[in-house]
């Protein structure tokens, strides 16, 4: 019998006819746009000029203001309501889940107009003989984003954090509580910990989308980035440019927290091994 060596044979080389072709058309693509936006009419001193423009800077800060604190009271929100969808009180879970129907059916445009002519059905908004107001000075724009956004939030929200607490296997509920922990407790030192790794990823993508969805605020009167942008473009007639700087502070506000989403997964993601090692 005669013994080939099967590593002295040529070897073929695969052709990748398609990834090369594929290639080609990417960078064509990407020339072309590149090109159509070098020669297109598009006054690039403009640009620059209002990327730190002090207008245009705080439309940035408004915009993470309102989604860092709308997010923030959406989580509290999310997590009382994924509580209350878990209860054994069949009430508390009723208006848990009535909560998160309502509020993930209805567009958060038509609950920002909703909020912001609240004065049309309730003039008079507070507690009568204690403190009341006119509906107009208390829902600003400011306060009718933060309120629409918020309880938008929390109706997603509830259903990311449900589903971290859903993960956790119930024997160590029952372990806990063999010990003597209580429902709080158990919940604090054992349940929330283990459901942070499930749930942080979902919350860090829904906040960026809340970053972006933040420019829908614009449309009753607050001036965040986009409306910022577009007040500015009402009085230059830059509208494209103004549109630029507003796109390049979003990227670099996405790009930000993203960062900041990974080094937190890092965070609560410690002791927790990746995968086998082999020895």
């Amino acid at each position: 019998m005669v013994n080939i060596d099967i590593s002295a044979l040529p070897h073929a080389r695969p052709r990748h006819y398609g990834r090369w072709f594929g290639a080609t058309v990417l960078l064509v693509v990407l020339g072309y746009i590149g090109w159509a936006f070098a020669v297109g009419n598009i006054d690039w001193n403009t640009v620059r000029e209002y990327l730190f423009n002090p207008r245009v800077l705080r439309g940035v800060a408004m915009t993470i203001v309102l989604s860092v604190i709308s997010m923030v009271v959406g989580v509290l929100i999310g997590t009382l309501t994924a509580i209350g969808r878990t209860s054994a009180n069949p009430v508390i879970s009723a208006a848990a889940a009535f909560y998160t129907w309502l509020f993930r059916g209805a567009p958060i445009l038509l609950q920002l107009l909703m909020w912001y002519n609240l004065a049309l059905i309730f003039p008079i908004i507070g507690i009568p003989g204690v403190w009341e107001a006119p509906t107009v000075a208390v829902m600003t724009p400011f306060a009718a984003a933060l309120i629409a956004f918020s309880l938008h939030e929390g109706a997603y929200t509830s259903e990311v954090i449900r589903s971290g607490l859903l993960a956790i296997d119930v024997g160590q509920h029952e372990a806990a509580k063999s010990i003597g922990m209580g429902y709080a407790l158990t919940f604090r030192r054992i349940v929330l910990p283990q459901a942070l790794r499930v749930v942080i990823p979902p919350l860090g993508n829904e906040f960026i989308g809340l970053l972006k969805m933040s420019s829908l605020a614009s449309v009753v009167g607050f001036l965040e980035l986009t409306g910022t942008a577009q007040d500015i473009y009402y009085v230059n007639t830059k509208i494209m440019e103004m549109l630029f700087v507003a796109a390049v502070w979003y990227l670099v506000i996405v790009s930000l927290f993203s960062m900041l989403q990974l080094w937190v997964e890092r965070r609560v993601s410690r002791g927790i091994s990746s995968g086998v090692k082999s020895c």
